[in-house]
């Protein structure tokens, strides 16, 4: 059995533990947790810049990238002293002693727990109920081309500035773009969440053929402008994560005269410290842009005067109390494992081929849900663009090993 190995790295006045630093978490890449580790310590006060003082759940590759992640909001049991923690509440009345990095010690402590993608919430520590930040994450559906996303976040920027905001625009590190708004922390998640729905309206409002406020993944089209990232239990990826991702991109941050030309695929583990090393942090001056949201509040107020939006109205209830799509939905599967979900979606359309040939992309809906400790998929077809006759029945799904209940605290 090999013997397990060690280092430490000194950082903040404090050592720092790294184990197993040999490990291959991006084996086609030949990068191990300790190039991910030394990537994050290169980054500096431009990595705190978006966790410091938050608490964070933590999404952790312990086996690297080519196994799937669980996710664990209390921080270990077992850690070192010098960690800070805060007690969160969530709506499902769950208490969760969350880990709140402050200095890079602690952001490596992180990282070595196999933490890639850091996920801080919109709070401080200092004051839990009343966020000091607006999330909008940019979402294109299967299909959208990357430029509508490009196009979406500019005019986005455009709603933003009208109502005396102003937005720090960053690469997801995957398919979308996020914009990050930092506001006095006065009114609660609530207020904040119809904020950003405003935002979402007014965008889809002004481009309606590209953008969508939808909630429902079957009903939108273009760019999904997600203001429930908003929503209290939520937390999204940090400036700088490194994302799981062949290639191990990076979530970027930008200057806004980047973003018409930018391209995602270009920021990543091996060039983001050189960028930030030329350019500096383009979120240096995040801190200081604080906004007021009492100008977009009223235009909420507004929208919601006008009644339901056409596009929000368009599910209906069943007699059993639960949303009913109008839209011809089946589902393919459900498992914790992405791959062996997306194969039995391909033994599906094995077997109605012709149905298949007719399918667009958006057509096609993977949903990642969220379980106690660990995401799993969902895949669903949306048959509207196939005649009413040729339309398969629901079957048994295939497969149909998604979990059922929450498993054993993997901190234990």
């Amino acid at each position: 059995m090999p013997k397990k190995t060690e280092t430490f790295i000194e950082v903040a006045g404090r050592e720092v533990r790294i184990s197993s630093p040999d490990k291959p978490w991006f084996p086609d890449l030949g990068l191990t947790k300790l190039d991910v580790v030394e990537y994050w310590r290169s980054l500096g006060d431009a990595a705190l810049r978006g966790v410091r003082g938050r608490p964070m759940a933590m999404e952790r590759f312990v086996k690297g990238v080519g196994e799937p992640p669980f996710f664990q909001k209390r921080a270990p049991k077992r850690r070192p002293d010098w960690i800070d923690v805060v007690t969160l509440k969530y709506p499902s009345r769950r208490t969760a002693d969350e880990v709140v990095v402050t200095d890079l010690a602690q952001l490596l402590w992180v990282v070595n727990l196999g933490c890639l993608t850091l996920h801080p919430h919109p709070i401080r520590a200092t004051d839990l109920e009343h966020p000091d930040e607006l999330r909008i994450d940019l979402d294109p559906i299967p299909g959208v081309p990357w430029s509508e996303v490009r196009d979406v976040a500019m005019v986005t920027r455009d709603v933003l500035q009208e109502h005396g905001l102003v937005g720090w625009p960053k690469t997801s590190g995957k398919r979308g773009l996020h914009i990050w708004v930092r506001i006095h922390p006065r009114w609660p998640f609530k207020d904040v969440r119809r904020a950003a729905l405003a935002v979402a309206r007014e965008v889809e409002a002004r481009m309606p053929e590209r953008a969508t406020s939808a909630w429902w993944k079957e009903e939108r089209r273009g760019v999904f402008v997600d203001y429930n990232q908003n929503a209290k239990d939520r937390t999204t990826a940090a400036a700088w994560s490194v994302r799981p991702t062949p290639t191990a991109t990076v979530s970027m941050p930008l200057l806004w005269e980047e973003v018409p030309d930018c391209d995602p695929i270009r920021h990543n583990v091996a060039t983001a410290p050189a960028r930030l090393q030329e350019l500096g942090d383009p979120h240096a001056g995040i801190d200081e842009a604080v906004g007021d949201l009492t100008s977009l509040l009223a235009l909420a107020g507004a929208q919601e005067a006008r009644g339901p939006q056409e596009r929000q109205a368009v599910a209906t209830v069943a007699t059993d109390g639960r949303r009913q799509s109008t839209k011809p939905m089946i589902t393919i599967g459900e498992s914790e494992d992405e791959a062996e979900a997306l194969a039995g979606l391909q033994r599906w359309k094995e077997r109605h081929s012709e149905v298949a040939a007719l399918l667009e992309p958006h057509h096609v809906l993977i949903d990642k849900n969220r379980g106690r400790y660990r995401l799993w998929t969902r895949i669903r077809v949306n048959l509207e663009a196939v005649p009413t006759e040729q339309r398969p029945a629901q079957e048994a799904l295939d497969p149909d090993d998604a979990p059922t209940w929450g498993g054993p605290d993997p901190q234990h």
